[in-house]
């Protein structure tokens, strides 16, 4: 059988007229309807293959999503791609800024010094270039939304190639921030052992004020005052109180130079106390020793006049007259001596040990002056004596040191230096000029003694200064 087709709708509803011509439909009927009804039109018409495939995108809701693979799903996964890379170069350029300004805040905290300010404002230069590159990221990740279901290819490409930019302008900031950390290695290196030392230093400091403390409870427990450095102890707290601060308050250097400062005082105060026994026992035996010392200058002092005499009887003026003065000398500096003695006898009863040594050097210089000023009115009559009998002896002692300074100085040499020659030409004159004193009724032997040790000094310098000169040039 044929089939017949079917018959032409009619606005009446009515099949066509015969001889199945189609019949012509009037305008309005012929517009495209619109909404619901064109989508189920269009199914309705297409061919059944197509419309299988076209149901399931055309109720599965939210529109229908133009991408379909090829060229435009490739694009957008290379724009997803560039902006996970730029991500990864934003976190890592700013946790490399985050470490560096830790490590610049480490510098300035230690170093106060013109490189370091330098690092600080040359820091602030490369943050402001990173700002501008994390904004230009920032706003390029902002300007386009890559998981849109209606994303244009062009959009994405666009996307991919500002992303891309972004994420080379941070890599190159990154690379300044490197070369910028590797510069400032060894004022960190600096700052971190200063750092290093810090800890240490306070605790060092602490201790030996705790070990001061204690030797000074010990001394007073043995029964021995120690007023000074109690007092050189206390004026240490208020420095304590500051190392207990930190360096956050005080500044690095600062509160190592005060852990320093805290260190060596209570050291210094710590060994005193701790020597104070002994020093105790050193100034009992230092009073009886000059109290003997003394007694026994007054039994020397009183022998003086006797060697005068002697030798006013035996020399010339020239000879004695400046020892006229020693026994009055040698009686007033014992009495002064035995007065300090007793003032240092009562400040070592107080305890007032530094008062006590003052007062102890003091008699012993008192002393010394004393027992050379005795000794010397014996010494003269000595001297004295022994030229008398015999000056040949000192002439020839004289003679021997220059004939031995003229051979150094001729050593290897044609003709002396004028330097060294004419001091040894002088003093060869003024040994005979003290040769030609010793004649006569009353020479002054002590003139001549002092003449001949004169120019033995002399000599003795023209010899050193020979041997410098050649060793020099060695």
């Amino acid at each position: 059988m044929t089939a017949t087709p079917s018959q032409p709708y009619t606005p009446d509803g009515e099949s066509a007229a015969a001889g199945n011509r189609p019949v012509r439909m009037p305008r309005h009927a012929r517009t495209r309807p619109a909404g619901p009804l064109r989508d189920v039109l269009t199914l309705v018409l297409l061919p059944l293959p197509l419309l299988a495939a076209t149901l399931p995108a055309a109720f599965a809701g939210g529109g229908t999503r133009r991408w379909f693979g090829g060229r435009g799903e490739s694009v957008r996964a290379e724009a997803q791609a560039a902006k996970d890379a730029a991500a990864a170069a934003f976190y890592e350029l700013d946790t490399a800024q985050r470490d560096l300004r830790i490590s610049v805040e480490t510098i300035v905290a230690v170093d106060s010094s013109p490189a370091a300010q330098r690092a600080v404002s040359d820091f602030e230069a490369v943050g402001r270039r990173i700002d501008e590159v994390s904004h230009q990221y920032i706003s390029a990740v902002d300007a386009h939304d890559l998981d849109r279901d209606d994303l244009d290819t062009s959009v994405a490409a666009q996307a991919r190639t500002e992303l891309t930019r972004a994420k080379d302008e941070l890599g190159r900031a990154k690379q300044d921030l490197d070369r910028f950390q590797q510069g400032l290695g060894p004022l960190l290196d600096k700052a971190e052992t200063q750092l290093a030392r810090l800890a240490p230093a306070i605790e060092r400091a602490r201790q030996t004020l705790l070990a001061a403390s204690n030797a000074l409870d010990a001394v007073r427990g043995a029964g021995l005052k120690a007023d000074d450095l109690a007092a050189r102890l206390a004026a240490l707290g208020p420095e304590l109180t500051k190392l207990n601060q930190g360096a956050g308050q005080h500044g690095v250097p600062e509160t190592l130079q005060r852990a320093d400062r805290v260190l060596r005082d209570a050291e210094a105060v710590r060994a005193e106390a701790e020597r104070l026994p002994e020093r105790a026992a050193e100034i009992d035996r230092r009073l009886v020793s000059l109290r003997t010392r003394a007694q026994a200058l007054t039994t020397r002092s009183g022998q003086v006049e006797p060697v005068l005499s002697e030798l006013r009887r035996r020399f010339s003026v020239a000879c004695w007259q400046d020892l006229q003065h020693v026994p009055d000398q040698a009686g007033e500096s014992v009495r002064q001596a035995e007065a300090k003695l007793k003032e240092a006898r009562q400040a070592r009863e107080e305890q007032r040990w530094p008062d006590a040594t003052s007062l102890l050097s003091t008699v012993r210089a008192l002393l010394n002056s004393t027992d050379e000023a005795v000794s010397a009115a014996g010494d003269r009559l000595r001297r004295l004596n022994a030229v008398s009998k015999d000056p040949q002896q000192e002439i020839e002692r004289t003679r021997f040191a220059i004939r031995d300074a003229q051979r150094l100085a001729m050593t290897g040499r044609q003709t002396p230096e004028p330097r060294h020659a004419r001091p040894l030409d002088d003093s060869v004159a003024r040994l005979d000029r003290a040769v030609a004193s010793l004649e006569g009724r009353h020479p002054d032997y002590w003139h001549f003694l002092t003449e001949t040790e004169a120019v033995r000094s002399t000599v003795a310098r023209v010899v050193a200064q020979i041997r410098e000169e050649r060793g020099q040039g060695a």
